[in-house]
Formats: C-alpha cells, sequence, structure tokens
C-alpha cells in the first residue's frame, strides 16, 4: 500500500530540476504581493477615486502598449549572451517594484497611466525570460508537469495575496497600501533570483554559432504553426484579462445580491477570487495529469469549451433573479478548471516548436498575446461596464460565441503541427 501510494505521487510529482524549484519560490512570493492588487486595482480606481471604468480599462489596457516593447526587449535580452535569463529577470522585477510605488501614488488618470505604462514594461521583461527559465530546465517527458509546477506557485501566491487583501482593507479601509505590499514582494523576488536562480542555458557567443536578432525575429515570424498557434492564443489572453479588471467590479456593481440592491462586498469578492485560486491549485496537478496523454490542441480545446461554459455562467449570475453567489462560485470555478488546461500546455507547446538558442524569442512573441489581450480586453469590458445592464449582460454571450472560432484554428493547428 505503501509503495502504492508512493509511486502515485512520483507520478503525479516527477523529477522536477532543483532550480524549477527555487524559481517557483520566488515567483509564489511576487503572486502574493500580485494578488494584493491584482483584483482590486479596478474597485479602487472606479469607486475610491471616482474615475470611469472606460478610463480604467484604457489606463489599464496602456500596460500592454509597453508591454509589447519590454516582450520584444526581454525576449531578446533572455536569449543574449550578454544578458541571458537571469539579469533580464532582475531587470524585470526591478521595473515593476518602481510601476507598483507609481500606482500607489496615483490620484488622478495621469499617474495612473504613468505608473501603467511603468507595470507593463516590468511585466514585459518578466515573461518571456521566465518562461524559458522553466523551459531550459524542463525535459520533455516532464514538460507539462514542470510548467505545472511553477504555475501553482503563482495560483497560490495570488490566492493567499487576495485573502490577505481583503482583511487588509477590511481592517484599515486603504487601497494604496496593497500596492506598497506589491512593491516590496517584487524585491523579495528579486532577492531569491539574486542568490537563488543561475544561468540556466549556455548562451554561444561565436558570430557563426548566435542568431542575429533579426534574423531571429524573422525565423520566428515565417513559423506558420507557431503564428496559428498565436492566433487562437489571444483569443485565450483577452478571455483571462476579463477576470482580472472586468470581473470584479461586474461582481461589484452589476451582480446584485439577492433582497439588496448593491452588489458582492469586497470580502465577498476576496473570497469568491481565493476560491477561483484554490480550486485552480487543486485541480492542477489531477487536470496536468489526465490530459498529459493526449495532444496540446486537444488539451487547448477542452479549455476553450470550458471558457465557453463559464461565460454562460456569468451572463445567468447577472440575469437570474435569486442564487447570484451559486452561479459566480459554480462560473469562477468552471474558469479555474479552463485556465489549468490552458497554461502548461500552452507552454509546452512553445517549448517544443521553439529552437532551443531562440526560445527567449517565442516567449517574446508568446507573451505579446497577453498584451494583446490585456490591450484588446480591459478597454473592452470597461466599455461594456459603461452601458446600460442588458449591454453589460449581453457582453458575456458574444465570448461564448468566440470560442467558437478559437476552437476552429485549433482544429486547423492539429492538421498542420505534423509538418
Amino acid at each position: 500500500m505503501k509503495l502504492a501510494s508512493q509511486s502515485q505521487l512520483s507520478s503525479w510529482l516527477p523529477s522536477i530540476h532543483p532550480q524549477v524549484w527555487i524559481f517557483a519560490i520566488g515567483r509564489f512570493f511576487s503572486e502574493v504581493g500580485t494578488g494584493f492588487t491584482l483584483f482590486y486595482a479596478p474597485i479602487f480606481f472606479v469607486n475610491q477615486l471616482g474615475l470611469s471604468a472606460t478610463s480604467v480599462g484604457v489606463a489599464l489596457g496602456s500596460a500592454s502598449i509597453s508591454g509589447i516593447f519590454g516582450r520584444i526587449g526581454g525576449g531578446s535580452l533572455a536569449d543574449s549572451g550578454r544578458w541571458g535569463r537571469r539579469r533580464t529577470l532582475l531587470l524585470a522585477t526591478a521595473i515593476s517594484a518602481i510601476g507598483s510605488l507609481v500606482l500607489a501614488a496615483t490620484n488622478n488618470f495621469t499617474t495612473l497611466i504613468i505608473g501603467s505604462l511603468i507595470s507593463g514594461l516590468g511585466i514585459g521583461f518578466y515573461w518571456p525570460a521566465a518562461e524559458a527559465v522553466v523551459a531550459d530546465a524542463s525535459q520533455i517527458d516532464n514538460r507539462r508537469e514542470t510548467f505545472a509546477i511553477a504555475r501553482l506557485a503563482d495560483n497560490l501566491g495570488l490566492a493567499i495575496g487576495i485573502v490577505l487583501a481583503g482583511f487588509l482593507i477590511a481592517i484599515i479601509g486603504s487601497y494604496r497600501w496593497l500596492f506598497v505590499i506589491d512593491a516590496i514582494s517584487f524585491m523579495v523576488f528579486f532577492g531569491v533570483v539574486y542568490v537563488g536562480v543561475s544561468e540556466t542555458e549556455q548562451q554561444q557567443t561565436g558570430e557563426s554559432e548566435k542568431t542575429e536578432f533579426f534574423a531571429a525575429w524573422l525565423a520566428v515570424l515565417s513559423d506558420r504553426r507557431f503564428l496559428v498557434y498565436i492566433a487562437v492564443n489571444i483569443f485565450f489572453t483577452i478571455y483571462i484579462s476579463q477576470i482580472h479588471s472586468t470581473l470584479p467590479l461586474y461582481f461589484k456593481n452589476f451582480v446584485l445580491v439577492e433582497s439588496a440592491a448593491k452588489g458582492f462586498a469586497e470580502t465577498t469578492i476576496s473570497g469568491l477570487f481565493a476560491w477561483h485560486l484554490v480550486f485552480a491549485i487543486i485541480c492542477q496537478l489531477p487536470v496536468t495529469s489526465i490530459l498529459k496523454s493526449y495532444s496540446h490542441t486537444l488539451a487547448l480545446t477542452v479549455s476553450a469549451i470550458l471558457w465557453a461554459i463559464g461565460f454562460g455562467l456569468i451572463w445567468v449570475s447577472g440575469t437570474a433573479p435569486s442564487h447570484q453567489l451559486v452561479w459566480v462560485t459554480l462560473a469562477l470555478g468552471v474558469f479555474a478548471v479552463a485556465i489549468v488546461s490552458y497554461t502548461p500546455s500552452s507552454a509546452s507547446l512553445v517549448t517544443e516548436l521553439a529552437p532551443e538558442n531562440q526560445r527567449g524569442v517565442y516567449f517574446s512573441i508568446n507573451a505579446l498575446c497577453w498584451a494583446v489581450g490585456s490591450f484588446i480586453g480591459h478597454p473592452l469590458g470597461g466599455w461594456a461596464l459603461d452601458q446600460p445592464q442588458i449591454i453589460t449582460n449581453t457582453y458575456w454571450l458574444g465570448f461564448i460565441l468566440s470560442v467558437a472560432i478559437a476552437v476552429a484554428i485549433l482544429q486547423y493547428l492539429n492538421r498542420i503541427l505534423p509538418e
């Protein structure tokens, strides 16, 4: 019996490179800080600073503009022999800490834009290098699990941060300290990377052995299979952007609690998103294990269908006469499974398509999908929340229709991947 349990544990937690565990610890601390601000920032800027939901959506979406430059530069720096993954991560965390401090001091739309642009630049530098570190330390037989461990650390940190933020707001009533704590968490992450993470890829230095900047980008942009994946990946990143910016404000201002003319309290919203992340944590390894035997495109198709179901439940929560909390709880649970179905397979697919010496650039373009998704999703969600209730509710049905397009693209990708 003991041997059977050990065998099951080893199948769920395969041999993971020690570098991944150290890096996951750093990501955990960073995401604790992110959890303090991720879901509360829209509520703070709209309900306390008095900015419109549209302007907040535009400001948060502006982070994608600087994020595009950050991702392009970050991917090239991560592959560079002079910089590499580690130095790029250190630069990213320092910039992100500055951005959080600017957001903590925000009093108007202009400062919000500046803080968002700085934060977006830091995030842009971060993701290509972060994904490349995990990819370098993974093997083909445990690649999905390796990425799942990194995402597990992210979600665990976010869940703890969200719960602590809810208590902090209830005690002191100030949202600004959330951004200060976020800045501190980035500096802790900086320390973990500086002390515990070494360069994961031996960078080539010879002119004949290294890929030049423009040649590397041209090579990636000529990879037809990767470009088709990028097209469908943008759909997923737009969906995820709705959870981060649109849904918190929707729950606060539009989903009316039974027998009351107001939305959910901040503590309830905190509990809902904590549930979303805790359920993602619980499902991460089992879902990854189940989907491991299937193709990446099938795993992504499962995720797309779950997104459609989740958006349908959100629509019900805004239109049903009762039991709104039940519908919202179910929706966030479905979204959790959709995300854990998506992230390991998505990152693993990029790793398999990318040559080892170009992983930074491939993950740079992959990360650009998140910038594009935020650039589209945040302002779109803000616009929808500024419309009459009937349009706001119908907004979620549009996402259900978009899933059909995403699934069609995935089926085409499945046909051309063997090429």
